[in-house]
């Protein structure tokens, strides 16, 4: 994958490091929850605001895809990756929960990039058959750096304090900055592209979502079957990320009485289950293409797998050992990085290059209401119901999310490629 004249996986390994260093930075708080809540007496409800703030800065995603759909990869990302990077250190100043709330709200609004970013990275340099693998490299982003949070963090801690923990994770985002700028061009510029694998990208991707030189337009957008069809099942699904990173380490703390030692050993574990997951998703839908199957419904197959497997997160509070739910655990971030990365790489299946940006960030915010709501509803009733419920709606939701994938998706591999374009615009 990775000899010379393969430069498009190392422009992708360049992102896919931005997203390690992004979702590290976002699952810090998680991590220095247990003792940043307890040193400042910060209460379930309020951990729950601070974490609804993020999830209201991200949803301005559509916000951050139209700027790097209008500026362009490189310096968009530099931008926003600055801005996360200086905003996480900013959180070791911060002495109260309405201060969390006010910087997390930050926080989510300059790291809603990194999806539109990746996925529009994707489109850019992969050829169609290609970008499921590359969504799924990109993907593992995520699960890495939220998998380096436990273990960062809880050494910052025990060596400094949880201030400390903010500022190296912010401090290691200026570094990607500068390679990101030293090392990044487009396909169409960069001096390094063989006219080979320029030849090889440009004639893999379909003619039908080719960019356009007009601005893309969110409103026509969500007048699409399409984006509805991929945005509802993030909605769905999406609250599963949001549990793992925010609320496992809490309730590792507080249901399964783990101390600070425990969570860095174990609450890594669900994310190195994700990376497996960005890898399988893809890999399987690529599996399904070469017996008969079209791109999209390989997709939609591959989501629903993931789904199925999700059923058994549903189980996590009903076991008595804290490591047969560590394992369950394990078992819903393979499951749903393995049918997120396969829903998120749809959008570069169904829209052009020029709107992939946009339309990936349109449906982050669906995704990131979901967390939202998902998010606020723990903080509100965990302490009168537990977690056990919460579990198992995460099961149910994907289920309906298949469905809703299957039902709304319009698939172009039935109506041959001369029609690909109208029914990627057409409405519901």
């Amino acid at each position: 994958m990775f000899r010379r004249g393969n430069l498009r996986w190392w422009i992708i390994g360049l992102v896919m490091l931005g997203a390690t260093i992004n979702y590290l930075t976002r699952s810090t708080m998680g991590v220095a929850a247990p003792t940043l809540t307890t040193e400042l007496g910060v209460t379930t409800q309020q951990y729950s605001w601070i974490t609804g703030a993020f999830q209201l800065g991200i949803m301005m995603q559509p916000a951050a895809g139209y700027v790097l759909d209008t500026l362009g990869l490189k310096t968009g990302f530099a931008l926003f990756a600055t801005a996360w990077s200086l905003i996480t250190m900013a959180h070791g100043l911060a002495n109260s929960w309405p201060a969390f709330a006010a910087l997390r709200g930050l926080l989510g609004l300059a790291e809603g990039s990194a999806n539109p970013a990746g996925m529009k990275a994707v489109s850019e340099w992969f050829p169609a058959r290609e970008r499921g693998l590359a969504g799924g490299v990109f993907n593992i982003g995520a699960s890495v750096g939220s998998m380096l949070a436990p273990p960062l963090v809880v050494w910052a801690i025990l060596t400094y304090d949880w201030r400390a923990a903010f500022y190296i994770s912010g401090a290691l985002g200026l570094v990607w900055v500068v390679l990101w700028l030293t090392f990044y061009r487009s396909p169409d510029t960069h001096p390094r592209l063989s006219p080979e694998e320029k030849r090889l990208i440009s004639e893999g991707r379909e003619a039908h979502l080719e960019a356009e030189d007009r601005k893309p337009s969110p409103l026509r957008i969500l007048r699409t079957r399409n984006f509805w069809g991929i945005a509802l099942p993030r909605f769905l699904a999406d609250p599963t990320w949001g549990t793992l990173a925010f609320w496992v380490p809490l309730y590792l703390t507080t249901v399964r009485g783990f101390d600070l030692a425990q969570i860095a050993m174990f609450a890594w574990l669900p994310f190195v289950a994700a990376d497996l997951g960005c890898l399988f998703g893809p890999t399987l839908a690529l599996f399904l293409q070469k017996r008969g199957l079209s791109l999209i419904n390989a997709r939609r197959t591959a989501f629903t797998v993931g789904a199925v497997m999700m059923i058994g997160i549903g189980f996590v509070g009903f076991v008595d050992s804290p490591y047969l739910a560590i394992l369950l655990l394990c078992l819903g971030g393979f499951a749903h990085q393995t049918l997120s990365v396969t829903v998120i790489t749809m959008s570069s299946d169904l829209f052009r290059r020029s709107e992939v940006a946009t339309v990936t960030g349109m449906a982050g915010t669906c995704g990131n209401f979901g967390v939202l709501v998902f998010s606020l509803l723990i903080g509100s009733l965990v302490a009168t119901v537990g977690y056990t419920p919460f579990f198992v709606a995460l099961a149910v939701l994907d289920l309906v999310g298949a469905a809703l994938l299957w039902t709304l998706v319009r698939d172009p591999g039935r109506t041959g490629p001369a029609n690909g374009a109208a029914i990627a615009q057409a409405t519901p």
